[in-house]
């Protein structure tokens, strides 16, 4: 496992890759989880969409732009510390995204872990969450922001690189 210049870790797992992506956050995390979780708040910096939070609730995320529909079910729930689902449709392949959140009433630590499959891009698949993130943070500020391409682009080169060693 490697990490490049504060990206983030990715190494290589049985059937695939695992991913971690780190935030430190200057809001309580019943706050972030609210982001993470209310679909009025989710369309801030991910895409419209809803999340029932309770095991086995349905997760649906519209990416309109890119064609792509999230339809899945949350797999594991503990409320405001843990979300996970996975990131896929239908018959796609399994792609679980775990959302972690430690901290106290001024700051919160946001893990994201990633698991994808072997014939996933992890560079692809790492630079789109981290530019999301980076997304989040500002809609936390209530700052409305575009999707960042050159940040994604430059993310997306980093993680190319950590996949490679």
């Amino acid at each position: 496992m490697s990490e490049r210049e504060g990206w983030g870790t990715l190494r290589k797992v049985p059937g695939g890759y695992e991913a971690r992506l780190k935030r430190l956050i200057d809001h309580d995390r019943h706050r972030v989880w609210s982001m993470l979780t209310c679909s009025e708040l989710l369309c801030q910096w991910l895409a419209p969409g809803s999340v029932e939070p309770v095991l086995g609730g349905r997760v649906r995320i519209d990416f309109a732009a890119s064609g792509s529909t999230i339809d899945s079910t949350v797999s594991a729930i503990d409320v405001p510390s843990v979300l996970e689902y996975s990131w896929s449709s239908g018959n796609e392949p399994v792609r679980p995204v775990r959302w972690e959140l430690a901290g106290n009433d001024e700051c919160t630590e946001l893990k994201l872990i990633l698991r994808l499959p072997e014939n996933d891009d992890p560079a692809r698949a790492c630079a789109g969450w981290d530019t999301h993130l980076e997304m989040l943070l500002a809609a936390m500020e209530g700052v409305s922001i575009s999707f960042p391409v050159q940040r994604y682009r430059k993310a997306r080169e980093a993680f190319a690189a950590l996949a490679s060693t």
